[in-house]
């Protein structure tokens, strides 16, 4: 007997929020759309029971404590029992990016040593061309039909084979592994990271702060960011904890589709990526009236600078609030969030837009810095410098990658990568990444700032910012324009937007006009292949350029 009076021993597991929601939400409901748009609804009891289904089975075929499970997926209700049942019994749920190409997919399969993959049926056509080059042991299909597929185990005949009362809790440790993801790759191999059981729970607790998501059992949340990409930014986990409906879009990700869903399920909270949101909101511009989503209390943006143009127009026009944030996949992943502080509540609009547009604040044991080549830089709002940060729910290091070393500091921080600027009241704004800054002359130009302005511009529906080589200043900006359908604009038209915001050095010297801009697995623009695609399409003007200087 101990006498010291401390508290208890209590490990900050994944089976300690199911246990929560079996005996507190039973009767809540999960909806999940199916790839026939179909429903299909179910309660947490389902859920909770069908989890331990799968973990009975899973140990059944050998799978041990440890060892990687892999889904390739859409956002439903199966994904969800993954979520729970792989970690339940201390296996490792691995999210495989649908959206990475052939070759990065195979990578990270086998480098994580995938033994089982959960596989929808309509993505079998997928799966199939790289399944030869994979070392998984078992293929699972996922068939809302029941059909059979030579050379594999069905999940609904997987789960009817186990008893979930045969389920036995084991004594996990909370710093063992419960999930893992791989980042997109832009640069390189892709780096994989792994989160304890203690990290996805602490980042539950930090995303239920009232500045942060601050769900509740109340809240009925869409989670439109794919369950492969960051697990849903963790929100699968947060809204188990709390009890929140759940509503799952499945593969209908179009503005129509999503409308309609948060229309007749009274969505409360979504979260995905600018790419989505911008659809939507060319969908309500053009059909004023036509959808009812006045119970949406937050749409939260991420994965890429939202435009402060969308933001305004989601509440100024049709009375959805925009929240913006910032995270990345070795943050497990939400590191920031955007709300208008207390000094200015009271303020006119454009400066409380000058908070709403920035990535926000760090959620609370988040810690923040930023380094410039001189050391670290004030919390101006202006010095730019590298962002590093350090919290419970932030990688110490990447999964059996010694060459990703050099992503963290001496004294424990992990380097992001990004630009950013801080100003004194802790708010973060990306202003670029360390691959993507814009340096000419000796000075940072910041593509996503050029970006941003661009895509306020009336007749602009998106813009992209990259460098291109100059003779004299080394680097100079370009921009890929893609306008609205049935809007015009000239090169002097958006120079002239600019000027009004930017110093004149930082114009763009090319403004070239297309109809799409590549863009990554996750939907961030693909800069590296425009950065290319430009060189190419200006090969005359910067042979020009070259010749004039010299």
């Amino acid at each position: 007997m101990t006498v010291d009076g401390l508290m208890m021993n209590y490990p900050l597991v994944l089976p300690a929020i199911m246990r929560r929601a079996e005996a507190l939400y039973g009767d809540k409901e999960i909806v999940s759309r199916l790839p026939d748009k179909s429903y299909h609804r179910y309660t947490y009891a389902d859920m909770i029971r069908r989890a331990k289904q799968l973990a009975v089975a899973l140990q059944r075929l050998g799978i041990q404590p440890g060892d990687r499970v892999a889904t390739l997926a859409w956002n439903h209700y199966q994904h969800l029992e993954a979520y729970f049942g792989i970690p339940a019994f201390g296996g490792v749920l691995h999210t495989l990016n649908l959206r990475l190409p052939p070759q990065d997919l195979i990578y990270v399969a086998n480098h994580a040593e995938d033994r089982v993959i959960l596989v929808d049926e309509s993505l079998l056509p997928l799966f199939q061309k790289i399944r030869p080059q994979l070392n998984v042991e078992h293929v699972v299909v996922i068939s809302n039909e029941g059909n059979e597929h030579e050379g594999t185990i069905g999940y609904e005949q997987l789960l009817a084979s186990a008893d979930p009362s045969e389920y036995r809790e084991p004594n996990l440790d909370e710093n063992q592994a419960a999930a893992m993801c791989y980042t997109s790759g832009t640069t390189g191999r892709p780096k994989g990271v792994v989160y304890s059981h203690r990290a996805i729970v602490m980042h539950c607790f930090g995303c239920l702060f009232p500045d942060a998501i601050s769900l509740r059992e109340t809240d009925v949340v869409t989670p439109v960011v794919p369950m492969f990409h960051v697990n849903a930014w963790g929100l699968p986990f947060t809204c188990t904890m709390v009890g929140a409906k759940q509503v799952f879009p499945g593969p209908h990700l179009d503005p129509v589709s999503l409308a309609e869903l948060f229309q007749a399920e009274r969505v409360t909270v979504t979260a995905g990526v600018p790419t989505i949101w911008l659809g939507l909101l060319q969908l309500l511009d053009s059909n004023p009236g036509a959808y009812d989503l006045s119970s949406m209390r937050a749409m939260l943006i991420g994965g890429q600078a939202a435009p402060e143009g969308m933001i305004r127009g989601f509440r100024e026009r049709h009375n959805l609030h925009v929240v913006h944030g910032w995270g990345m996949t070795e943050t497990t992943p939400v590191g920031t969030l955007a709300y208008v502080p207390s000094q200015a509540l009271d303020a006119p609009m454009d400066e409380q837009y000058y908070y709403l547009t920035k990535q926000g604040r760090p959620l609370p044991l988040i810690e923040i810095r930023a380094r410039g080549e001189h050391g670290l830089v004030p919390w101006d709002g202006k010095t730019m410098g590298e962002l590093e940060i350090r919290g419970p729910w932030v990688a110490r290091a990447y999964y059996n990658d010694p060459e990703g070393d050099t992503q963290f500091t001496e004294d424990g921080w992990f380097r992001t990568g990004d630009i950013v600027t801080i100003d004194p009241l802790g708010y973060v704004q990306i202003t670029d990444r360390v691959k993507d800054v814009i340096k000419s002359g000796g000075e940072w130009i910041s593509s996503v700032a050029l970006e941003n302005a661009l895509m306020a511009h009336p007749a602009v529906a998106e813009a992209a910012v990259v460098a291109v080589p100059h003779p004299k200043w080394l680097e100079r900006p370009a921009a890929v324009v893609v306008l609205k359908e049935g809007q015009t604009a000239t090169e002097e038209e958006l120079r002239a937007h600019l000027a009004d915001q930017f110093p004149k050095w930082w114009l763009p010297d090319y403004i070239v006009f297309g109809t799409e801009i590549p863009r990554t697995s996750t939907g961030k623009f693909l800069k590296s292949a425009l950065r290319e695609q430009l060189r190419e399409q200006l090969r005359d003007q910067l042979a020009a350029a070259e010749a004039e200087q010299t």
